[in-house]
């Protein structure tokens, strides 16, 4: 038997009015009244007719993605397109998405970016936690706001989001530690990291990094590790900086990048054919593709992020418009394992 608005009113004992104004997300409700009208909307399987609703209203509501701004090619651009590709079902319930950009290298860019979001009144959020306290003190006015938020990419710990979307990091970085060192023969393991920002304040492959460094010390306590620190904003410095560090580090056999940018030191690759080097990335971005057929890298790891903001989207839809929370919480996506065998 299909449920209507007034069997609500009936099974929570409140009026139809009250229902109503929790249906269509309006003020007036207390937080006792809400919680028992959901509570039938969830057991009763209701749903309203969401179209015939929205076109009578004229209403339009806004997901916010508070996300790195992005370049053609790099892995914020992905991310972008898979956007533009869920826009239009986000729309068909009167939901308009809206990307408001930042320089992840620059705190002060992240906040304002905070405080553009919080000024467009969203009805839901999605973000990849960039830089750790900034983000927990901007979700936690999204909680007070009442502002349901979803993670992409990564997660911090934290009791209140709706869900995630992304890679397991830790795993991600003990896979990534397995196949590198496959061969066996690891005299010593080189991790290029990117300069962030100054006080670096932002760092979203920590986790990836414990996974990666717990497999080391377990199966090669023994092997020498060391960092080398590159700066995309200064490319010119790029290559005399790795130049030193395997001047320095000549025992360094195998290397590797936490993050997407394997690209940034191909050319050094390129000009050094004499180094033996195994070699393994993350994500398949066009210029780390290329240098994987070409034989300048070994393996990449790669999580599919079309599919996280996908998920993100569909997630929020179905929370804001329907009141129904996601199965799953925590969504993990694949972790591919590309060659320049499998590629294609």
């Amino acid at each position: 038997m299909k449920i209507t608005v007034k069997d609500i009113a009936r099974l929570s004992g409140v009026s139809k009015g009250t229902v109503d104004r929790v249906l269509h997300n309006r003020e007036g409700v207390s937080k006792k009244s809400y919680a028992k009208v959901m509570k039938v909307v969830r057991e009763s399987g209701y749903e309203p007719n969401v179209y015939a609703s929205l076109l009578a209203r004229h209403e339009e509501r806004i997901i916010a993605v508070l996300m790195p701004s992005s370049s053609e090619g790099d892995y914020w651009s992905l991310i972008a397109e898979g956007i533009a590709k869920t826009a239009p079902a986000a729309g068909n319930f009167g939901l308009i998405i809206k990307t408001v950009g930042y320089d992840q290298y620059n705190l002060d860019s992240f906040l304002a970016a905070c405080e553009g979001v919080i000024a467009l009144h969203p009805s839901g959020v999605i973000l990849p936690p960039m830089f750790k306290i900034e983000t927990q003190a901007f979700t936690g006015r999204l909680k007070q706001l009442n502002i349901p938020y979803v993670y992409i990419d990564s997660k911090i710990d934290d009791p209140g989001y709706l869900a995630f979307f992304g890679m397991p990091a830790y795993r991600a970085g003990y896979l990534c530690a397995a196949i590198l060192t496959d061969d066996g023969n690891v005299s010593g393991v080189g991790a290029v990291r990117v300069i962030r920002d100054k006080k670096r304040l932002s760092d979203p492959t920590k986790n990836r990094r414990s996974g990666f460094l717990e497999f080391l010390e377990k199966f090669f306590p023994n092997c020498k590790k060391e960092a080398v620190f590159i700066n995309p904003a200064e490319p010119e410095t790029i290559e005399p900086t790795l130049d030193a560090f395997f001047a320095a580090n000549p025992e360094i056999s195998h290397l590797l990048m936490f993050n997407s940018r394997l690209y940034l030191i191909v050319p050094w690759l390129k000009k050094h054919p004499e180094r033996k080097l195994r070699i393994i990335g993350f994500d398949n971005l066009t210029a780390n593709v290329n240098a994987l057929r070409e034989g300048l890298v070994t393996v990449l790891i790669t999580q599919r992020p079309e599919e996280q903001i996908h998920g993100a989207i569909d997630a929020l839809i179905n929370y804001i418009v329907f009141g129904r929370e996601p199965a799953v919480r925590d969504n993990f996506m694949h972790m591919d394992i590309l060659t320049k065998y499998n590629l294609d």
